[in-house]
C-alpha cells in the first residue's frame, strides 16, 4: 500500500511559515500545532527564507496587492449599493402591505 500524499493550500502553507519566522516558534513546535511533518515545513521555511522573490508560500507582489484590494473595494461598493436597494425595497413593500390591512 502506498501512502497518500497530502496536499496544503499557499495560504496554509504561507500561515505555517509565519508560526516559525514571526513568531519564532521551531520547526518541531510549529509543525506539532499544525499537524504537518517536521520535514514538510522545514522544506517550507527554507524556500521562503531562501530570498527568491514569490518563493515563500502565498507570496505575492505589492502590485498584486493593491489590485486584490482595488477589485475587493470596487466589489464592495456593489454589494453596498445592491444592499441599499432591498432594503429600500422591502421598507416599500412592508408599507405597501400594511396599507392594504388597515381599515
Amino acid at each position: 500500500m502506498g501512502k497518500k500524499v497530502q496536499s496544503y493550500t499557499a495560504e496554509f502553507r504561507a500561515e505555517a511559515v509565519k508560526l516559525v519566522l514571526s513568531q519564532g516558534l521551531s520547526l518541531q513546535e510549529a509543525a506539532q500545532r499544525i499537524s504537518i511533518p517536521n520535514g514538510t515545513l522545514a522544506g517550507w521555511v527554507a524556500n521562503a527564507r531562501g530570498g527568491k522573490s514569490g518563493s515563500a508560500p502565498g507570496a505575492r507582489t505589492v502590485a498584486e496587492l493593491e489590485g486584490e484590494n482595488q477589485r475587493l473595494r470596487k466589489e464592495l461598493a456593489q454589494m453596498r449599493m445592491e444592499r441599499d436597494i432591498v432594503k429600500k425595497a422591502a421598507a416599500y413593500f412592508a408599507r405597501e402591505s400594511l396599507q392594504g390591512t388597515r381599515s
